[in-house]
């Protein structure tokens, strides 16, 4: 159940209102406000921006820190005037659908540093960021067509959005690469946070088929529900091994944390201000150390299902080689300052045969956050996705 809206605003001494720059040239603590839209203790993607937080707050001793969680989206403006006006100068809203009241809150407010999570709009005080998963749900698409085998992933999605749609899209390339007979089931529950809904689509997907799990939904439900048939899934956003040991094969995990204490250091530094966060876009993957594949922090693959990645084969350029070996091999690119490996190098179609990346091209930053096509292999109706 949803908290009240205010229910949860915890707001520590307040301060005079001043641009960021101001405060930290007068040598106070700069004051940080995190509008969320699930609980903190969700398990999912909002515990994990908390863990970011804490661990921000712990690293830099002039930061002041503070949260309101549970805000609905496209309800967050009356919050954002209250942290306003209580004296919050960078104020991070950490969910997609807040995005319109973020950028009007930035022209509201020319005084105070706004940073947008998940989105693409920006302004002169007005931010965006994002530790995307779409390599991690390679990497685990990788895993999940080697361990199938009716040959029906299931992805449990929430708001068929571009990041939702480039991680389904970077998951499916990932299932097919291993398994070029399997597809991806996926529904959608148009909630970021529902326990119940997201037991009933699992359920859904495990009776038509489907004998490995990913989960966007921010608890654990689908994980466990997919690990009470004995069955593997992965984390998400946290680790999730805890609810199911056994059948936790891997994940996409994130540091929110990387992002945080950079922004902040700058802005504390002066090197942000109010006039010039037009262009600031953080775009951080695993090269970056801002997102991680693994069933637990540091264990990229539970080793009770390592044999079976082992055992299972792939071929990659006319090679046959094992998903254990490959998936060392894709992450290790990936995680280099430079890779020379991206899953959404083309030539890709989506599911209707239309071109969307032509032999030897990347799909840009840019048209990853407004993606909207489907890939091959994919099941299931997508909202807005576009025809031939």
């Amino acid at each position: 159940m949803k908290r009240p809206l205010l229910a949860t605003l915890t707001l520590l001494s307040t301060t005079m209102t001043l641009a960021p720059t101001a405060q930290a040239q007068a040598g106070g603590k700069l004051k940080a406000c995190f509008v969320y839209t699930g609980p903190v203790g969700d398990g999912g993607w909002t515990y994990a921006h908390e863990q970011g937080r804490l661990i921000t707050q712990k690293a830099l001793p002039w930061l002041d820190s503070s949260t309101v969680e549970s805000v609905p989206e496209g309800q967050a403006m009356p919050v954002l005037d209250k942290l306003v006006a209580r004296g919050c100068q960078v104020i991070f809203t950490t969910s997609y659908g807040y995005m319109d009241d973020t950028l009007a809150a930035a022209k509201k407010y020319p005084n105070v540093i706004f940073a947008h999570n998940a989105g693409y709009k920006r302004a002169p005080n007005m931010a965006t960021y994002m530790a995307d998963f779409y390599q991690v749900f390679y990497v685990n698409g990788l895993i999940a067509g080697a361990l199938t085998k009716t040959g029906k992933v299931g992805f449990l999605g929430t708001f068929p959005i571009p990041e939702l749609k480039r991680h389904l899209d970077g998951f499916a390339l990932g299932v097919r690469a291993a398994n070029p007979k399997a597809n991806v089931n996926v529904t959608w529950i148009n909630s970021w946070f529902d326990p119940t809904k997201a037991r009933e689509a699992a359920e859904a997907l495990i009776s038509g088929g489907a004998d490995v799990l990913t989960s966007s939904e921010d608890s654990a439900t689908g994980l466990q529900t997919i690990a009470s048939k004995k069955l593997p899934g992965f984390s998400h956003y946290n680790s999730m091994i805890k609810y199911a040991p056994d059948y936790t094969v891997s994940g996409q995990l994130v540091h929110w944390d990387k992002i945080y204490i950079d922004f902040l250091t700058k802005v504390h530094s002066g090197t942000y201000t109010t006039k010039n966060l037009q262009n600031v876009d953080y775009w951080w993957l695993l090269n970056k150390g801002a997102v991680e594949v693994g069933a637990d922090y540091g264990m990229v693959v539970n080793p009770k299902w390592t044999a079976q990645l082992k055992a299972a084969t792939m071929t990659v350029n006319g090679k046959k080689m094992s998903v254990y070996d490959r998936v060392t091999q894709v992450l290790a690119d990936m995680s280099k300052p430079t890779p020379t490996f991206d899953p959404f190098t083309g030539p890709i179609k989506d599911r209707n045969g239309v071109l969307r990346v032509p032999a030897g091209k990347t799909v840009s930053v840019a048209d990853l956050n407004t993606l909207s096509w489907v890939v091959p292999g994919v099941v299931g109706q997508v909202a807005d996705e576009p025809k031939k």
